[in-house]
């Protein structure tokens, strides 16, 4: 993993808003009081959520809003830029990202946007050089202190990275993908029940590329809008533990025509779960959840996919210093790759944020990962390892370092590649 532009967000006071909406505090008279919030899971702080103040960035005052200018430079080595089994090529990358945010000071709602970009220059492949660049916004309208609305929208001008499954093996440049989309959410709390609700839409638009003899890659196949809507009910048994049902759907559109040579891809799914939200003590807070999962496709051509649906994640405080991170989920996932409409997506992961010092945080993650095509004989098992550690100088300065590896390995008739890649990092940003 490369220094992302997020690698010192815990040092922006962006970074320290938590998505909870109360604070427990002091004994709750009964779990059927209108004005008591039974659902927020924020007795701990984790490591990466704390505040630092001596180390925030401080922000330029206009108005009601706090504006924060950021810019990193970064110097990474990677040991196969085109993420291959065989004759691998290293290079040396320099990545300068600029990024502005903007966020409200209100006592009530919230309102922020950013403006962030990403300038990528390799030392010998020049072909991979890319400019990036995303705008966005989101927002909160609390309606009471127990129920609000919650909006945002934004778009992304990226590239495919060399080592997605779907990403052309034989593009002489970066696949660029387009990315736009927006939600809507609201919920409500009401004594021991919640409601809450999400739509969303998402539209992908990939370039065409081109291959060593100059021939087009045709990558408008892969052009879709996804629009999905969800709804939840928790119900809590007590302020610190809450049982919920959620379901939800989507609709899958591709741009494309449908042909004999290339069927439409268009499909329809949803999901059903059943799971926990709970935070037991100052030890343990965590969401877990199980169910059923299935996506339908219009062309027969396509296999319709369902089965069993998960996802978790599980927060352990050992110490104030320690916290530990244990996620995984299934879900099915659309692929470019001829004859097959998705693959169900199974990944596990466990994170380690250690506080060493005040101003000294390292940080390490494993992720595991396995792709299960249906409809042909192929499945993609990656492991991925990141380790890394920030040092914040002041408030206006922090140096950090990452190294990633990732190993991918490929079974079945239609098998792909096997390839590792390994990264190493390091970046210096300033924040104001």
């Amino acid at each position: 993993m490369s220094v992302s532009a997020g690698s010192l967000a815990l040092v922006s006071g962006a970074a320290s808003a938590q998505v909870t909406t109360g604070q427990l505090g002091g004994q709750i008279a009964s779990t059927r009081d209108a004005g008591v919030d039974n659902f927020s899971r924020n007795r701990n702080t984790s490591v990466s959520q704390r505040s630092r103040p001596d180390y925030e960035a401080p922000g330029i005052r206009s108005g009601a809003f706090l504006v924060y200018p950021r810019i990193e430079a970064a110097v990474e080595t990677n040991d196969n830029v085109y993420a291959t089994a065989t004759n691998e090529l290293d290079d040396i990358i320099v990545h300068i990202r600029p990024e502005l945010s903007i966020e409200s000071d209100w006592s009530q709602n919230f309102l922020t946007a950013y403006l962030r970009g990403s300038i990528n220059r390799y030392a010998d492949y020049d072909r991979e050089n890319t400019e990036e660049y995303a705008l966005g916004g989101s927002g909160r309208v609390d309606v009471t202190r127990l129920s609000n609305i919650g909006f945002g929208a934004d778009y992304t001008s990226s590239f495919e990275p060399r080592t997605a499954p779907s990403a052309p093996r034989n593009a002489v440049e970066p696949t660029a993908v387009d990315t736009a989309q927006a939600y809507i959410s609201a919920s409500r709390s009401a004594g021991y029940i919640k409601l809450s609700g999400r739509a969303g839409w998402r539209s992908l638009d990939y370039e065409d590329g081109r291959d060593g003899l100059g021939n087009v890659i045709d990558q408008d196949a892969r052009d879709r809008d996804v629009v999905s809507l969800s709804g939840r009910i928790d119900f809590a048994i007590s302020p610190d533990t809450a049982f919920f049902f959620q379901a939800t759907g989507n609709e899958r559109s591709y741009d494309i025509a449908s042909t004999p040579l290339a069927p439409n891809r268009d499909s329809s799914g949803s999901e059903f779960l059943v799971g926990a939200n709970f935070e037991v003590s100052s030890l343990v807070r965590g969401e877990i959840a199980a169910g059923y999962i299935q996506q339908d496709y219009d062309s027969a051509t396509f296999e319709d996919v369902k089965g069993f649906g998960a996802r978790a994640q599980l927060e352990w405080f050992p110490s104030e210093l320690t916290t530990l991170t244990v996620a995984a989920g299934r879900t099915i996932e659309d692929t470019p790759t001829p004859g097959v409409g998705a693959f169900l997506s199974n990944t596990a992961s466990v994170g380690l944020d250690h506080e060493l010092l005040r101003n000294v945080i390292l940080n390490g993650r494993l992720v595991w990962a396995r792709d299960d095509y249906k409809g042909i004989d192929r499945e993609d098992t990656r492991l991925i390892l990141n380790v890394g550690g920030t040092y914040l100088i002041n408030r206006n300065l922090g140096v950090n370092a990452t190294f990633s590896s990732m190993d991918t390995q490929s079974e079945g008739a239609r098998r792909d590649q096997d390839f590792t890649v390994n990264k190493l990092a390091f970046a210096l940003v300033a924040q104001f």
